[in-house]
């Protein structure tokens, strides 16, 4: 681990301001706060800037900066390639789920795959969600930013991950998703400009574009390896990141979540697609500084310390606190959004049906319950990560791989296609969680040995495809249920009164020519 730096008399300031300012706006945001639809959804009141900028802040986590950069730092542009496709997915989310999810007030995943496909799917997600919210966007995150701030100002992993669980609850548990969001447009602000600043500085140090272009291999700039490269080739980049994406950005209750509380479908659809223009800068501040740190600082061992050393070996004091503050803002609103998330499943979808005719203020008390005891939990799953001896990059990408493939497969199928039937979406939900959870732990543990399995990347297409064919091959053979208010995608625009599609496909249509360009260049 890299030796504790040394934190300025004015770094120590700019931490300390930026954790009272943070606490400030969200508790001020509980003021507003009337009941649990504030506690769960804001009110279900959100305009397209708030959705935008409170997506990009949830997206962007400490492990993805500590991540990316480490990535970057022995791979080059290939990690752009999870931002840069994203907004195939965020537009899936926006155009073909969103308009299901809106026509019939979802609140929750749990709740629409109730409404699709009954009671027995819907306990099933229930607690699958909880599960990769407790290890994906708590256990990883908290892991991450422990590791941040126990290398930066030299305490044990333990204490930090505990100071950083105590922040995040204090708000979120009283201003809930209103707080949430409110903190997630300043923190936004604050790592966009702050990651600018770091690159900015990072490339003076370097000197010239040549200087930063020829001072790693060039295979660096290309966005896609050839098909024998053996851990990030373009098909399993492709391939992989399509089980992984639909998981991510259209069924993820943190992610969804957002776009659930939007004041109609259309500002729900823009905020979508304010987040993915906001994700075309996204390789510029998090994919950059680490082939600058390749360039600065060759020779590094642990990926993991990437990050820490070009914001200490290129920024002044002063702005090393800024950089400080700026992983605890990614780090801090992933948590507040993960707790969110996992007390609004928790509470509606579980407690809710145990103990049914619970009043509004008895429900709000049980989800502040609720994200205080999973924080709880998630101190313990990050303590448990830090023994897991992998980066963290494969930690969080490894834990998304193998949760995927079910509930994409439902998903996908069950919003497409009407033929669909609760007992497919059974067989595949529980037979999937089954099938991937072995997987993964022979994956992980090289069983039968080594060398035997693909990459994670391709391993969860495969596993996408198989699961794919079961639930399609089970709808066949199985009865179908008379479906409950489902709409198609024209029926639900169509009821909704949604007549500005055409100017956001057009919008769609400009960012899909600016990405082709990008791979263009970088290829």
């Amino acid at each position: 681990m890299q030796k504790n730096i040394s934190l300025a008399t004015i770094d120590i300031y700019v931490i300390g301001i930026y954790i009272l300012v943070l606490l400030l706006i969200g508790f001020i945001s509980s003021k507003k706060r009337k009941g649990s639809e504030d506690l769960f959804l804001s009110s279900r009141n959100l305009t397209w800037p708030k959705i935008g900028l409170s997506l990009f802040s949830t997206n962007v986590s400490p492990m993805m900066m500590i991540g990316f950069a480490g990535l970057a730092y022995s791979q080059g542009m290939v990690g752009a390639n999870f931002e840069w496709l994203a907004w195939l997915f965020l537009m899936l989310l926006a155009m073909v789920f969103l308009p299901h999810y809106q026509k019939n007030k979802i609140s929750t995943m749990p709740g629409f795959l109730d409404l699709r496909f009954g009671k027995r799917a819907h306990t099933f997600l229930s607690y699958y969600l909880l599960l990769s919210t407790a290890f994906l966007w708590l256990g990883c995150a908290l892991y991450a930013g422990g590791l941040i701030i126990s290398q930066a100002i030299g305490i044990p992993l333990y204490i930090s991950v505990i100071g950083i669980a105590i922040i995040a609850v204090s708000y979120t548990a009283i201003g809930g998703l209103a707080a949430v969001v409110r903190t997630d447009m300043f923190q936004s602000s604050l790592i966009i400009a702050g990651s600018i600043i770091l690159t900015i500085l990072a490339f003076s140090k370097i000197g010239s574009i040549d200087n930063l272009i020829h001072g790693v291999p060039e295979d660096f700039w290309h966005l896609f390896k050839p098909a024998t490269d053996p851990d990030y080739s373009w098909n399993s980049i492709l391939l992989g990141y399509l089980t992984a994406a639909i998981f991510f950005f259209c069924i993820d209750q943190t992610i969804v979540q957002k776009v659930l509380a939007a004041k109609n479908i259309e500002q729900g659809q823009k905020g979508a697609f304010f987040t993915s223009s906001l994700k075309l800068m996204m390789p510029v501040i998090f994919i950059f500084p680490g082939i600058m740190a390749a360039v600065l600082y060759p020779g590094l061992k642990n990926t993991d310390e990437v990050y820490l050393k070009i914001v200490t070996g290129v920024l002044p004091a002063g702005l090393i606190g800024l950089m400080v503050a700026v992983m605890l803002a990614a780090l801090i609103n992933t948590i507040a959004a993960g707790l969110n998330s996992f007390s609004t499943i928790l509470t509606l979808d579980v407690y809710s049906k145990i103990k049914p005719g619970l009043s509004d203020p008895q429900l709000m008390r049980a989800g502040q319950f609720v994200i205080v005891v999973i924080a709880i939990v998630a101190i313990g799953i990050a303590i448990l990560l830090s023994f897991a001896g992998r980066n963290l990059f494969e930690i969080g990408q490894g834990i998304l791989q193998f949760f995927a493939p079910p509930l994409s497969a439902v998903f996908l199928v069950g919003v497409l296609w009407k033929r669909a039937t609760p007992k497919a979406a059974e067989i595949t939900l529980l037979g999937g969680a089954v099938l991937c959870f072995l997987v993964g732990i022979a994956y992980y543990t090289n069983i039968p040995n080594e060398g035997f399995w693909p990459d994670f990347l391709i391993l969860s297409f495969y596993l996408f495809v198989v699961l794919l064919i079961v639930m399609i091959i089970s709808s066949l053979l199985t009865n179908k249920v008379p479906e409950k208010e489902l709409y198609s995608i024209m029926e639900s625009y169509r009821m909704m009164g949604y007549k500005s599609g055409k100017m956001i496909w057009l919008l769609w249509g400009g960012l899909a020519i600016i990405m082709d360009g990008l791979y263009i260049i970088f290829n």
